[in-house]
């Protein structure tokens, strides 16, 4: 079946003026192309304001990274740099908090932490983590609560967990996601059919499905 937008759904319109949200994302000695990729993609979904690409990190045009980022990477506002730190001193300046997200003795837990907006997330290499020398040069070390024995998450995936707890915290901060918790869970599945692909799916008739009764 086609799948239905979220922009689409009434719950979106609690949305409808966060086009972007002041968050950037810096990738230190990223490895895998994919990764890259998934960044971009939940750049695009989460509305960040931008990816550094630093170091070794790939960068597009790149089949390896569309791969992941399914064009997300032409939607992103994204720039390469060699040196990370020097990335991280321009975005200091501009007044953003650098948090390195990495455990750490000084690592504070990532639902505990109070982010001082615009914020530049640091992702490192998935093999060394955060370079020394940038993870020193960090306003914040935030850690990511591990449950299991592992004690670890890919890095792309790392960043999704991270991101969107950033943009709860910062639609909390502008009185958004209150008034989402507070709506009637019924308003939150309704569809709005203005959206054209909204409209596509209901002409077709997609997503109706006549369910067979089951004697238990």
């Amino acid at each position: 079946m086609e799948r239905l937008p979220y922009r689409a759904t009434q719950a979106a319109r609690v949305y409808e003026d966060v086009r972007e949200i002041p968050v950037a994302v810096l990738l230190d000695n990223v490895r895998s192309l994919y990764n890259v990729g998934a960044f971009f993609r939940t750049a695009d979904a989460a509305g960040l304001r931008r990816l550094y690409l630093c170091g070794i990190t790939g960068r597009p045009p790149h089949r390896g990274i569309s791969k992941t980022a399914l064009d997300a990477e032409k939607s992103v506002p994204w720039e390469h740099a060699a040196d990370s730190l020097q990335v991280m001193r321009t975005l200091r300046s501009a007044g953003y908090e650098i948090a390195a997200v990495e455990t750490s003795n000084t690592s504070v837990d990532l639902f505990d932490w109070k982010p001082a907006f615009p914020v530049c997330l640091i992702f490192g290499n998935e093999i060394e983590g955060i370079r020394l020398e940038v993870a020193n040069c960090a306003d914040t070390h935030v850690r990511i609560p591990m449950l299991g024995v592992k004690h670890s998450l890919n890095v792309s995936t790392a960043g999704g967990v991270v991101i969107y707890e950033l943009l709860r915290k910062y639609l909390n901060l502008a009185g958004l996601y209150r008034n989402t918790k507070n709506r009637e869970s019924s308003d939150l599945t309704k569809v709005d059919f203005s959206h054209p692909r909204a409209s596509r799916i209901l002409q077709s008739g997609a997503g109706s499905c006549d369910k067979r009764a089951t004697n238990l």
